[in-house]
């Protein structure tokens, strides 16, 4: 079942909608269920809704997955360049553009807001071992920044895509500020296409600049204690098609594996 349900969005001060996977036999039981938290809501479960017309496909590999799970989809804005800056956490130039990021309010809204009332409305388990980030692109770049400044809320995220290239200086900065809680998960992703090519030929797997900023900071994830799963996706884009294939990897990971 998929219920969708605006939310007030302050730093915008307009809705966003948020697009609630509750899996099969909830109306009917009494069972409460952990949570994931995934950005662009609108990608996850429908070709309709999807930006592009294509989507992940997520309703229907939980469907069938093993553990049931509440999923919250939340959908950014499609006005201009609000998705940029409301989906980064750092004031960064993107296209030629200085982008005012407002991923920390975001975040505070998430938090503060979205969460407790998912609690409130749903059948959740709503400590942090039950609960999870994830997204791609501008959505990797905020799981990677909320598992790292909200760890005590989220124990696992799948950063998808993340351009870690870009933003490592500032993830660093975020890590070595924080504590992490020796249970937590982070998957990072990147695709061989999106990355670009490797130096001198090389394996794209292991020499191109994501790949590198990728593995450097798996590295520092590991040394505060995190546990890590690194993918790269032969021939992957940066696209939804693409990251519908990474799916059951990552919920695997996070969820299932000991």
């Amino acid at each position: 079942m998929i219920i969708k349900q605006p939310m007030y969005y302050p730093p915008n001060r307009s809705d966003r909608m948020l697009h609630i996977y509750l899996p099969d036999g909830y109306e009917h039981s009494e069972e409460r269920y952990p949570v994931m938290y995934f950005f662009d809501g609108h990608n996850l479960f429908s070709d309709e809704d999807a930006t592009y017309g294509v989507s992940w496909g997520l309703k229907d590999f939980l469907d069938h997955w093993e553990k049931k799970i509440i999923i919250v989809g939340m959908e950014c804005s499609h006005t201009g360049n609000e998705r940029l800056s409301e989906y980064c956490p750092y004031n960064r130039h993107f296209f030629g553009k200085t982008i005012d990021g407002k991923g920390k309010e975001t975040f505070a809204w998430i938090v503060n807001e979205i969460k407790p009332m998912i609690d409130q409305n749903f059948r959740t388990w709503s400590h942090r071992e039950a609960t999870a980030i994830g997204g791609s692109s501008m959505g990797g770049i905020m799981s990677t920044y909320g598992v790292i400044r909200y760890n005590d809320v989220f124990s696992k995220a799948a950063c998808v895509s993340t351009g870690m290239y870009w933003n490592l200086s500032q993830f660093r900065q975020d890590l070595n500020a924080v504590s992490l809680h020796p249970d937590t998960r982070v998957f990072m992703s990147w695709g061989e296409i999106e990355s670009g090519k490797a130096a001198y030929g090389g394996n794209p797997e292991y020499d191109t600049r994501e790949a590198r900023s990728t593995r450097r900071f798996e590295l520092e994830l590991q040394q505060k204690g995190a546990r890590t799963y690194l993918y790269f996706q032969r021939e992957g884009r940066h696209c939804e098609a693409d990251w519908a294939k990474q799916v059951p990897v990552f919920m695997d990971w996070l969820w299932l594996q000991p």
